[in-house]
């Protein structure tokens, strides 16, 4: 199972929230690529970067943070956030992603969704699915749809995708354990590369999350909080 630290971003730091509650901010660090360095000098090779302003304002506010950490280190960077068109995605490939999230653009413009998923491959796009007790979350975690998580991935996957991120937003940032039923009832209905993220605390919920079938985990605030060390993390290198 793949280890993916998080960087998100607000203002060009390092922050995290909890649940996805903005007036939640915490700054670790006012510069992610010395983050992002730490990481890879730990035997890190991934990492997931999430661009929250963009996130709020649909604007992409922090590309260069993008290009300086895929420049000066040879993490597999992961970007996402606020991301609304194919210009968009051009932008964050050329700026050194490996891959883009693409969440909110999913169900809001299905159509511009599966054109990037075409264009630029299954291996490239990964489907954000956030949810709320097991119901879409859009537009920054401020709308919850009536749509459920696992009929949403269903849709998806049986048009082309191969990766997605879910996260149940009542897990996030609070260091209570990931959602472990929600995973298994996902991985037994749907045919994926299944990246858990939300509630990660200790190498214990890394070594349940890798047993029930999970591709990768995104870890947070437990690396922030020091719940897990990044020489515990050495062994998934």
């Amino acid at each position: 199972m793949r280890i993916i630290p998080a960087i998100d971003i607000i203002e060009g730091k390092c922050v995290r929230l909890t649940k996805g509650d903005y007036n939640t901010k915490k700054i670790y660090n006012e510069d992610p690529l010395e983050v992002a360095k730490k990481f890879e000098a730990a035997g890190i090779r991934y990492l997931h970067l999430v661009d929250l302003d963009a996130a709020k304002t649909k604007v992409l506010r922090h590309v260069g943070v993008l290009e300086r950490i895929a420049t000066e280190t040879a993490l597999r960077i992961d970007f996402g956030g606020g991301i609304q068109s194919k210009a968009d995605a051009n932008t964050l490939f050329n700026a050194g992603a490996a891959q883009i999230t693409l969440g909110s653009i999913a169900v809001r413009k299905p159509d511009l969704f599966y054109d990037c998923l075409h264009t630029f491959g299954a291996d490239k796009i990964i489907l954000g699915a956030d949810c709320l007790n097991r119901k879409i979350a859009t537009n920054a975690w401020n709308r919850i749809e009536d749509i459920n998580i696992i009929d949403f991935l269903q849709e998806k996957t049986a048009r082309g995708v191969r990766y997605a991120v879910v996260t149940e937003i009542s897990k996030d940032g609070v260091l209570s354990g990931p959602d472990d039923a929600l995973y298994k009832d996902i991985l037994q209905q749907v045919d994926l590369q299944l990246i858990a993220s939300g509630g990660i605390s200790k190498t214990g919920d890394l070594e349940r999350l890798k047993a029930i079938g999970c591709e990768a985990a995104i870890i947070g605030k437990a690396i922030y909080e020091q719940t897990i060390s990044l020489k515990q993390l050495e062994k998934y290198a």
